[in-house]
């Protein structure tokens, strides 16, 4: 079913080039910082939850880019699919907001990261981690080239050497006691692959194979991510340091320290600001062909948000962003793989609007029970089962 609507159109994202730069939206200090809050559970039980939350995550995250590998369209507009016109800018408008929040997180934390090596100031570090984006933007998704190539290679090989920093003949401290239950830290493993549900359509309708590019995409994310998690966590379990520079400064890295901590966040934080600018999009028409203006605007909204802001715990953000993309997608999966309709003509679906905002419900509901696999996995089945129920009952009314 790949390529399901014709068009002239000649896509140009291959599956090679889909995998370097969903590696480069993995390797990430975010996610590393993330991992850290798995140590007190212990290494064995900490890794579990790591494995379990991303096989979660990246398979809604492969169902989301496959939706928008077949219909050509980028995640904001195959949310009009289900939800109609205005729907479709509702969350078009939800999305643009969490990029931008995402941009100045992501560079803020690569910020503080390279200034515990090089005290010259974190307002400092933003400021080049922001132009470098602005660089990355400039040359454009599919003219990267040779520059991913080789910052994905200098991130690969840097990432071993901090493995081995990290876990190089040293003996685990034991867990102590937990600060989260394991329900708990399945969901904030989940949380990061749900973040790009919003997201990887963007990229999977340029693909020339969108089915092997959207399966490859997911691959490489979703171990790279339960990589930085480990990374993450090892750090925090085996040097007793949570902050990632630290362990990196004591290694004595230096150079590559920094060249890991710039371009992992460069080549993340790029995918934020360019989503951002597909995003606006579909919020006009008046948008149309600017998305890489807008792009550079969020990112210098970003920077601006990076110095001025203090953003280091992260994780109600990362909840909030569950709460609404994990319902929408829910509903997008029911409509695409069960029901086969398409509202795409449509001003405004209110029947799956109302189903989303039950879901929207339920999640923050379920945030506040403990459960072993998470509040994702549930309220996304449940609003699957909700929305193909009032799809039989409302089609038997007819």
């Amino acid at each position: 079913m790949e390529g399901e609507q014709k068009s002239t159109k000649k896509y140009t994202m291959t599956v090679f080039q889909s995998s370097l730069v969903w590696f480069g939206a993995g390797v990430s200090i975010a996610e590393i910082l993330t991992g850290t809050y798995f140590a007190p559970l212990g290494f064995t039980k900490g890794l579990l939850a790591i494995l379990l939350g991303h096989l979660i995550g990246c398979i809604l995250m492969y169902f989301a880019g496959i939706i928008g590998g077949r219909a050509r369209r980028s995640s904001m507009e195959t949310t009009k699919m289900s939800f109609g016109r205005f729907g479709g800018v509702f969350f078009a408008f939800l999305n643009v907001l969490q990029l931008v929040g995402w941009t100045a997180i992501m560079i803020y934390d690569g910020a503080g990261a390279v200034n515990e090596l090089f005290h010259v100031g974190a307002w400092i570090w933003a400021i080049v981690i922001g132009v470098l984006i602005l660089v990355w933007i400039l040359v454009g998704l599919t003219n990267l080239g040779w520059i991913n190539k080789i910052s994905m290679a200098a991130l690969f090989l840097l990432t071993i050497v901090l493995c081995g920093v990290i876990f190089r003949g040293s003996i685990p401290k034991p867990a102590a006691s937990e600060a989260m239950s394991f329900g708990a830290a399945v969901e904030l493993a989940v949380a990061m692959p749900l973040s790009w549900l919003p997201l990887i359509s963007d990229y999977t309708r340029e693909a020339e194979k969108p089915g092997k590019a959207t399966l490859a995409s997911v691959l490489v994310y979703g171990l790279i991510s339960v990589w930085m998690y480990i990374i993450g966590m090892g750090a925090a379990l085996y040097t007793g340091e949570s902050d990632i520079a630290k362990v990196m400064a004591k290694a004595g890295l230096g150079i590559a320290a920094l060249v890991i901590l710039i371009l992992s966040t460069v080549t993340t934080t790029f995918l934020d600001a360019w989503s951002a600018g597909i995003s606006t999009e579909s919020l006009t028409d008046k948008l149309k062909g600017k998305g890489r203006t807008v792009a550079a605007i969020v990112t210098v909204i970003g920077t601006i948000g990076a110095v001025l802001f203090h953003m280091d715990d992260i994780t109600s953000f990362l909840y909030l962003i569950g709460s609404v993309f994990a319902p929408m997608i829910a509903v997008q999966i029911a409509d695409f793989f069960f029901l086969k309709e398409d509202h795409f003509e449509e001003k405004i679906q209110v029947k799956n609007l109302v189903i989303w905002a039950i879901g929207f419900v339920l999640y923050r509901y379920l945030m506040t029970v403990d459960l072993p696999l998470g509040n994702t996995l549930p309220d996304m089945v449940i609003t699957m089962v909700i929305c193909l129920i009032v799809h039989l009952f409302t089609k038997s009314k007819k």
